[in-house]
This record gives C-alpha cells, sequence and structure tokens, in this order.
C-alpha cells in the first residue's frame, strides 16, 4: 500500500508539473510513438499496455449502477492565470484555484488540460471537447473531473483563456492581470459517472478516480477550431473497461 502512494504522489508531481512534458515528450498521438507504442517506449510506461484498468473509456449508459453517490462540493475560486502548451495539450496552472470534497475527502485542484475530441464518450458518442480537472488529496490519491464541451454558445471563462492561447511549445506563461473564475466553467447540474481508471497519457498510472460530468457546457464554433488548429486529435483511443463498475448518481 506505502508503495502505491508513493507512486502516485510520484506521479502526480510529474504529471502536473509544467516541466514534465519538456523532459518526457517521447510519446505521441500517432506514428511511431503513438498510443499502441506508448507501453514499449519506456519501462516506466509499461502500465499503457498491461494495466487493467485504463483509461478513457466508453460509458455505455444503461449498464451503469445507480447510487446514491455523494455530492460533488466544489470549493474552486477565481485564479491569476497562468498557461502552457506543453508539446501534448494546452494546460493551465490551478494549485491556488481551490478544493473539491467528495464522499468526506479533500482534493486539492493542480491543473486542468484539455482534449479534442472528448477522450470519454457515453453510448459511443464523444464529445467535441474534454477539460480534464485534475486532483490529490492528502493520501496522494488522484481524482480527475471530466467536463465536456459541445458547440454552442461562446464560452466567457474559456476565451479569457483562448486570447493568450501559446501557440507554440514553451515554459508556463503567467498572466496576472487575467482572472479566471475556475467555477464558472462548470454546468449547474452536478450529477456524475464515476469509476476508477488511470492518467489518459503515459505513465498512464491506475488508481485513479475519475469523476465524469454528465452535463456539458459549451464552446462556439471558432473556440473549437482555436484549439483544433493547434492539436486537431489529442484523444487517446477508448480502453477496455473490463470487470470495473460504472456507478451513476441519481
Amino acid at each position: 500500500m506505502r508503495h502505491r502512494k508513493l507512486l502516485l504522489v510520484s506521479t502526480f508531481i510529474l504529471f502536473t508539473s509544467s516541466s514534465y512534458a519538456k523532459d518526457h515528450a517521447h510519446w505521441a498521438y500517432e506514428g511511431s510513438m503513438g498510443p499502441e507504442k506508448w507501453g514499449k517506449l519506456s519501462e516506466e510506461f509499461a502500465t499503457c499496455a498491461i494495466g487493467k484498468q485504463q483509461s478513457p473509456i466508453d460509458i455505455p449508459s444503461d449498464k451503469a449502477v445507480q447510487k446514491d453517490l455523494p455530492p460533488l462540493q466544489f470549493g474552486y475560486q477565481p485564479i491569476p492565470l497562468g498557461v502552457q502548451n506543453n508539446g501534448h495539450t494546452i494546460y493551465v496552472a490551478a494549485d491556488k484555484g481551490g478544493k473539491l470534497t467528495l464522499d468526506q475527502q479533500s482534493y486539492s485542484l493542480a491543473q486542468f488540460h484539455f482534449h479534442a475530441p472528448s477522450e470519454e464518450a457515453v453510448d459511443g458518442k464523444r464529445a467535441d471537447m474534454v477539460a480534464h480537472f485534475v486532483h490529490k488529496n492528502d493520501k496522494g490519491e488522484l481524482l480527475v473531473v471530466a467536463l465536456f464541451l459541445n458547440q454552442g454558445a461562446a464560452n466567457g471563462e474559456l476565451d479569457k483563456i483562448w486570447q493568450v492561447l501559446p501557440k507554440q511549445e514553451g515554459e508556463l506563461q503567467q498572466h496576472a492581470e487575467i482572472s479566471v473564475d475556475i467555477a464558472k466553467l462548470l454546468p449547474e447540474s452536478k450529477q456524475y459517472y464515476s469509476f476508477m481508471g488511470s492518467l489518459t497519457t503515459p505513465p498512464c498510472t491506475e488508481s485513479v478516480k475519475w469523476v465524469v460530468l454528465k452535463s456539458p457546457v459549451t464552446l462556439s464554433a471558432e473556440q473549437l477550431k482555436t484549439f483544433q488548429t493547434l492539436y486537431p486529435h489529442n484523444a487517446r483511443p477508448l480502453q477496455p473497461v473490463g470487470e470495473r463498475e460504472i456507478a451513476v448518481s441519481k
């Protein structure tokens, strides 16, 4: 158990560090370093190939078990914008962005980032984009909240990030004059799916708790195109669900 916690903490530090992509960018979303090859690129990436609870998955809504899941208590707060194009996605540093409380456990938000199309699917359908909010608790356990984004009305909070979107891979850029209210990115309804999974990028560490919000939010066609100009497809293929239980809040 201690070894697993140390592994999770180590992975969290690597995964949330703005220097991680620069120092370890020997993987990609296509070609000879694409997802099918991740597990063979490095010993530390072996879980990408042999893991039994990998993410993302296709959520079959008719097989999800309805439960009285504890409510999501978001304690997010506005933060000065720190944004990075890390070579794999657009990353927003959010270590001062607040906490999420779930089932009496407090998880600190560290960062959020984006994938297009969404990595997770519901009944075989992926959203236009997804935002992943990465958290950990004081035990070193990871929790990721997935928020779907579909084309529709422009997204005001997203626009604050997009107006200074780094076009080239590089270091974290601080924009203290821009305040992003993370709570305003969330939908009004907080119903969700829950299951155990992994990080969706190398090293694909497992024992990650996933919370997938059922209600999407919108972004404009122009906002979507802006991201796709940089990352037309940065989503890992769907992974087998296996014997995992998927719960859904009533």
